[in-house]
């Protein structure tokens, strides 16, 4: 008889945008005139920008030419896009990092959830709480979290770490010793950031205790304040203790498209073994590389016009951001996030837990939100609203939520 992997009989119910989406179609069902705003999942709503479309179309104008065709790329990435990134994301910034030290894959979720692919299941792991919930559900998967306490919503092998309002969403140290620490900045979902030397207190507590930092940067191009750092390269010891998540996702409208990209650094060992080659040898395994023509699009925001466009796409949902921010704060919520980052980590009014207030805005506002308790025991009390949607549907919701919460005008 095959055998399953006992670990996903301990995941506890669904997905959270799983459950947003069975709980939106519930009520759709008994209401199907309801004009709902979707303010939950962080799905772009922007096209793609025309330089980016222009060399998609050039891309598949090569593949239809027996001169121009390509079959399998490199794993890695092709050549162009890795020097490309090299230059813009971090010679740029004054960070010394190799094009062999980058791995083009098809998004930093699917990375994300990889890497523990080259980690022993014995490792603790450490992750912010509030927190993306690939982050803790890929571990459990593996079996690298122990069982779920459904009284304490956590799993018994993770170590969470409170990141509040309380603590300036800033996590503590651990007075013990973790192995992987999974770090988020801009922050998903609170929508903060960490500063330089906070960064580097964890750099060196993980260059002391052997451990790896998996450093989560989806969100990097949406810092506008200059003393944020936008790679954790940027901190003095991190090419010795950490790996770097990237994603065109959010930065160039590539939910659909899918592209991304892992950074691996060859100073990174342990065990005697270099974590770079172990996440080659992995990918060449596991993955064939992203496709040509999605790599050549996702080349182009390199370029001159490739920047300008996709600053303007990220200018457009900076501004939602702000029409939210300040329609929520007029209404006397506490508001975080907004600044350096697309989502606004909201608190709930009167107590209200996460699920309760998602209810509310979703029945009686027609407008999708994610409850905060989604992403772990600290995010009770909290509701996550992205800046993704369209301008004018961002300007009716907030018009909705102040009319539902009696807001002054």
């Amino acid at each position: 008889m095959a055998k399953i992997n006992p670990n996903y009989q301990k995941l506890p119910g669904s997905y959270l945008f799983s459950e947003i989406a069975r709980r939106t179609a519930a009520y759709t069902n008994e209401h199907p005139d309801a004009k709902l705003i979707k303010m939950g999942i962080g799905d772009v709503t922007q096209p793609l920008v025309p330089e980016v479309i222009r060399a998609m179309h050039e891309a598949v104008e090569e593949m239809s030419h027996k001169e121009t065709f390509h079959g399998y790329g490199p794993e890695q990435g092709y050549a162009f896009l890795r020097e490309a990134i090299v230059r813009r994301d971090f010679e740029a910034r004054g960070v010394d990092i190799a094009a062999d030290e980058i791995f083009v894959s098809d998004g930093a979720k699917s990375d994300c959830g990889n890497i523990g692919d080259i980690f022993s299941v014995d490792n603790v792991v450490a992750v912010c709480d509030p927190v993306y919930p690939v982050y803790v559900d890929t571990n459990a998967m593996a079996g690298r979290a122990g069982d779920y306490d459904a009284e304490k919503q956590g799993w018994t092998r993770i170590h969470y770490m409170p990141t509040t309002a309380e603590n300036g969403f800033s996590p503590a140290i651990p007075e013990g010793k973790v192995d992987l620490i999974y770090l988020c900045s801009p922050n998903n979902p609170t929508g903060t950031v960490l500063s330089y030397e906070q960064l580097k207190a964890w750099v060196d507590y993980a260059n002391a205790n052997d451990a790896v930092i998996l450093f989560d940067a989806a969100y990097e191009r949406f810092i506008v304040e200059d003393d944020v750092p936008h790679s954790i390269y940027e901190v003095e010891g991190a090419r010795t203790c950490a790996i770097e998540f990237r994603s065109f996702s959010k930065t160039a409208g590539f939910t659909g498209a899918r592209c991304g990209y892992t950074v691996v650094p060859k100073d990174l060992i342990r065990d005697g073994a270099s974590l770079n080659a172990m996440w080659n040898r992995r990918q060449t395994t596991k993955f064939n590389g992203a496709s040509y023509i999605i790599q050549k699009g996702a080349a182009a925001i390199y370029t001159e016009q490739g920047e300008k466009e996709i600053n303007a796409t990220l200018n457009y949902y900076r501004a939602n951001a702000r029409v939210i921010a300040e329609s929520l704060t007029k209404c006397g919520l506490t508001v975080y996030g907004a600044v350096n980052s697309p989502y606004i980590w909201v608190k709930t009014p009167d107590g209200m837990g996460s699920w309760e207030f998602f209810t509310l805005l979703l029945e009686q506002g027609n407008v999708i939100t994610t409850p905060g308790a989604g992403f772990g025991p600290s995010g009770e009390g909290y509701i996550r609203i992205t800046a993704f949607g369209d301008a004018d549907a961002t300007k009716e919701a907030m018009r909705r939520i102040e009319a539902l919460l009696t807001c002054e005008k």
